[in-house]
């Protein structure tokens, strides 16, 4: 069994207001939790702007599952949102 942990941080260039930044994050996070059954949450530079920090954990049944579900993430976040993916963390657990 592998803990698949990752921390995407993203930049929205076009957003002005937490409002509008609050809107962005949650739609993301509610089309990840719903397409791949993980958690999702923000998890730093709350009052920045244009800046969204997502952190992702769930349970693989081995490290090949873990590498494709990372996979599938990042490719479904960058398919899913105008906001520019600059950072990944990912880490292996177990």
């Amino acid at each position: 069994m592998k803990i698949l942990f990752m921390k995407i941080t993203l930049r929205a260039c076009w957003v002005h207001s937490l409002k509008e930044k609050r809107m962005i994050v949650k739609s993301i996070i509610q089309k990840l939790k719903n397409k791949f059954n993980i958690s999702v949450s923000e998890i730093a530079d709350m009052d920045i702007h244009q800046r969204i920090v997502i952190g992702i954990t769930g349970v693989c049944a081995n490290s090949s599952q873990e590498d494709s579900t990372m996979e599938n993430i990042i490719n479904f976040v960058e398919n899913s949102t105008d906001a520019e993916i600059i950072n990944i963390e990912k880490e292996d657990l177990m």
